[in-house]
């Protein structure tokens, strides 16, 4: 799996997690930034543990050369002192080394090879982080009109049936309703009052009359003789 795959999965698994969780947009693209600036530290960590690791490969290669050409200078010794199985021997491990050197060229090829792909990963990345960043400003500014127009939307709704503004004008009409019937309780407390009044009025009159008459006998009538 290649860095990218690997940073593609990674992204793809943290950013539907902030989305289920309903986080800020502008979250999403923070941290989307920041586990790629992750992934770039650890392709930069693989591309130099890969270039490390094809140098050590070319000092084994070079190693191994040297010996095979040592061991097949001391067959030619062996040889020139007459000694055909020590010289035998030396060609053997001169061969050994060879073949080594072959090996460890061959893997440092492949090794070297994958340091190219690596590292044309990483360029991508690195210009896929410069791509987020320069975009992160504009994303954001994106977002506060979308929250802006959300909210213009809500404002406009509000005289739509259901919205707060009916609520309003509801509460607005059992206010005056209310105050409709206390000013109807005024009324009939004042009728009240007045009807009071009138029969107090009738009383006071009969008691006035009936002192008149009580006043008029008593004139007519004679006092006691002294």
């Amino acid at each position: 799996m290649t860095i990218l795959d690997r940073l593609s999965r990674l992204l793809r698994a943290n950013v539907n997690d902030l989305i289920s969780k309903a986080e800020n947009p502008e979250l999403i693209i923070e941290q989307a930034l920041r586990d790629m600036r992750g992934a770039y530290t650890e392709a930069r960590g693989e591309v130099a543990e890969a270039m490390a690791q094809a140098a050590k490969l070319e000092r084994e290669a070079n190693t191994n050369r040297r010996l095979s050409a040592e061991y097949e200078k001391k067959a030619e010794e062996a040889l020139r002192g007459g000694n055909e199985e020590l010289a035998r021997e030396a060609l053997k491990r001169s061969q050994n080394s060879k073949d080594l050197a072959a090996g460890f060229d061959e893997q440092r090829t492949i090794q070297t090879s994958t340091i190219d792909q690596l590292k044309t990963q990483l360029r991508a990345l690195e210009a896929k982080i410069d791509e987020m960043e320069s975009k992160k400003s504009l994303l954001a500014a994106r977002q506060k009109t979308a929250q802006a127009g959300a909210t213009l939307d809500r404002v406009s709704g509000f005289d739509k049936a259901g919205g707060a503004m009916e609520a309003f004008d509801e509460m607005e009409q059992k206010v005056a309703g209310m105050e409709d019937r206390n000013r109807a309780s005024s009324e009939l407390r004042k009728e009240g009052n007045f009807d009071e009044q009138l029969k107090d009025l009738g009383r006071d009159q009969a008691i006035e009359d009936a002192f008149a008459a009580l006043k008029a006998r008593v004139q007519d009538t004679p006092g006691p003789k002294s």
